[in-house]
């Protein structure tokens, strides 16, 4: 059997409608050629690998987040959802830049002249995770760090108030919370924790509450309606994709309005980018207003994850 009818079989098993199945095809099919189709891309991408002063899109001193939105972190993102194995001697190096700033309770110091935040640690630990790392020892610590540093509403938060404090900021920080289940749903040890069904709810209440909430001023409003591909905010599309992979969202029908509206924004059954970085128009694989065949494929693993259950 081929490739392309072994994921048609898989669909099928799954339940998934006749036209969907035939997307789903098509776009398995599109996905061999997809290495050539964004050599670009990824040529484009390593381009700027020295432009914050030193390798790997990092400055000299080991900052990995400034640069955006080229820096280490959101690069090798955007390399992994290109398709570039990390095994890879770029992204194999880029993992050991990145745990080069691990530290011994779990925490990862990405900005060198700052404190040590927890939305730097989600978002490191959810980029470890996409790239393989899940069962290593460190990204254990990480994670229990995580579960440790919990706040009571679930989510994770730090206490820098930059707009200053009212009952808006008692909340924890959407954003990093998203990171931080985005990270856990690859840990075998650590991915069905009852905790984290606390921080699905958090986010879940999100959706009702909609207004600005946590330190850092995270809403729900017409930025974050907008589809964002690649991942790299706090958006509908992110939103959506992270909380498919938990039972406790996909059972919920605030979960379930947040798909719908997402499907809302899709042409002829694929993602159309809404929003992007002006610096990343020139990238093929995720142009504003057009349709993205990565961004589908993305949307396709929500629908894996939700139509068995409740569509």
């Amino acid at each position: 059997m081929t490739d392309c009818c072994l994921i048609y079989a898989l669909y099928s098993d799954l339940g998934i409608k006749t036209d969907k199945k035939r997307k789903v095809l098509e776009m398995t099919v599109e996905k061999k050629i997809i290495e050539k189709q964004y050599f670009s891309d990824i040529e484009a991408i390593l381009s700027h690998k020295q432009d914050n002063g030193a390798d790997y899109w990092a400055t000299p001193d080991k900052n990995l987040i400034k640069g955006s939105p080229f820096s280490t972190l959101e690069s090798v993102l955007y390399l992994l959802d290109l398709g570039l194995n990390p095994d890879d001697p770029v992204l194999k190096a880029c993992a050991e830049l990145i745990f080069s700033v691990w530290r011994e309770d779990g925490r990862l110091k990405l900005t060198p002249k700052s404190a040590i935040y927890p939305c730097h640690t989600t978002h490191a630990a959810s980029i470890l995770c996409r790239m393989g790392y899940s069962s290593d020892e460190r990204v254990k610590k990480t994670l229990q760090h995580l579960l440790d540093t919990q706040y009571h509403d679930g989510g994770w938060r730090c206490n820098k108030f930059s707009f200053g404090r009212g009952p808006e900021t008692e909340y924890s920080n959407p954003h990093p919370t998203l990171n931080a289940l985005d990270a856990f749903r690859y840990s075998n040890d650590f991915g069905k924790e009852p905790a984290l069904d606390q921080a699905v709810d958090f986010l879940l209440s999100h959706w009702t509450i909609r207004k600005p909430i946590g330190p850092c001023h995270y809403g729900i409003g017409k930025l974050f309606m907008q589809v964002e591909y690649p991942f790299r905010s706090y958006n509908l599309f992110f939103y959506v994709y992270v909380l498919s992979f938990y039972e406790r969202a996909r059972k919920d029908s605030r979960f379930l309005d947040a798909f719908h509206a997402l499907e809302s924004r899709m042409s002829d059954g694929q993602i159309v980018v809404q929003r992007i970085n002006r610096k990343l128009s020139g990238l093929t694989f995720c142009r504003q207003g057009e349709p993205s065949a990565l961004a589908t494929l993305r949307y396709q693993e929500i629908l894996k994850n939700v139509e068995p259950n409740t569509l």
